[in-house]
């Protein structure tokens, strides 16, 4: 039996390069680039911008994938300006869309990372896939007008709404967890958010749920993508700090509003129960920061 061919999209970023280290064990992976080639040189790494939609047909054609798995995406929660806000449209909406309709012509399932800022930060916590939604950024906004293009394509699509990822970057890319954690290494300050709540999942999790998911019979499903525990960033810290043996007073509270246009979302905490009526289970969030650690270390 031939092997699973799985195309990703934004295969250099943070989760790219986790995914294409996991999908790599039991599939026949295609990992895209654009500014960064990060681990994708080992995967089959092709440079193309998502815009581009001849290229991204040329490789349907020639791949022909059986799962597509779109993470490409401008993250960036603030806005910057008209010709910023067109360009996160393009990418984050226009594209997506286009990817959509590659896939129900090549019959490439989609799995999508959407966002958990997609829900209204004010409706109480650990939220069902049903709950209201507000998104408040650009971002977030895009990236659910990402969803509903995708629902109005084709029904073969997974939908992950993702929450806080944590972990280590790897190559060129980064995360808030590598400043809190070189900070608290080097016994510097750090500054979190006591007033945003989230259910935070790590990177390798992250890629290790993908897989699984990969290989399951779902589709025309919306799933929360998160961990088990709601908890704030200055809890997170705080657990980081304890099992690195740190001094907490390293860690400083700050608030949303800290930050000057900051879009802010008080809690987007995920009930994940949908995962587990899949046979999917998640670690502990203490389980796998030590586990991060231990990468490092």
């Amino acid at each position: 039996m031939p092997p699973l061919k799985i195309f990703i999209t934004g295969g250099s970023g943070l989760l790219g390069q986790y995914l294409n280290r996991e999908l790599a064990k039991h599939a026949e992976i295609l990992s895209l680039y654009n500014s960064h080639i990060g681990n994708t040189s080992n995967f089959g790494g092709v440079k193309v911008d998502i815009r581009n939609t001849e290229e991204l047909k040329s490789i349907f054609d020639s791949f022909r994938p059986g799962i597509t798995i779109h993470l490409a995406a401008v993250s960036n929660p603030v806005i910057r300006g008209a010709e910023y806000d067109k360009q996160v449209y393009d990418i984050n909406v226009r594209a997506t869309e286009n990817i959509a309709r590659l896939c129900d012509k090549y019959n490439s399932r989609l799995i999508y990372t959407s966002t958990d800022l997609v829900y209204a930060g004010y409706r109480g916590s650990m939220l069902k896939e049903d709950a209201k939604l507000i998104p408040v950024s650009l971002y977030a906004e895009t990236k659910l007008m990402g969803e509903q293009k995708i629902i109005e394509t084709f029904e073969n699509y997974i939908i992950l709404r993702t929450a806080l990822l944590i972990g280590f970057g790897l190559n060129h890319s980064s995360s808030h967890f590598d400043s809190l954690f070189n900070n608290l290494k080097s016994g510097r300050e750090s500054k979190l958010f006591t007033d945003q709540f989230r259910t935070p999942l790590s990177l390798q999790e992250a890629a290790r749920i993908i897989s699984e998911l990969a290989v399951k019979d779902i589709s025309g499903q919306i799933v929360n993508f998160g961990g088990l525990t709601r908890v704030s960033r200055f809890d997170v810290g705080e657990i980081l700090c304890r099992l690195l043996k740190c001094s907490p007073a390293l860690l400083i509270p700050a608030k949303m509003s800290d930050l000057p246009n900051y879009p802010a979302v008080a809690d987007v905490s995920m009930d994940t129960s949908k995962l587990k009526d899949f046979g999917i289970f998640q670690k502990q969030l203490e389980v796998s920061i030590s586990e991060i650690i231990a990468e490092r270390e």
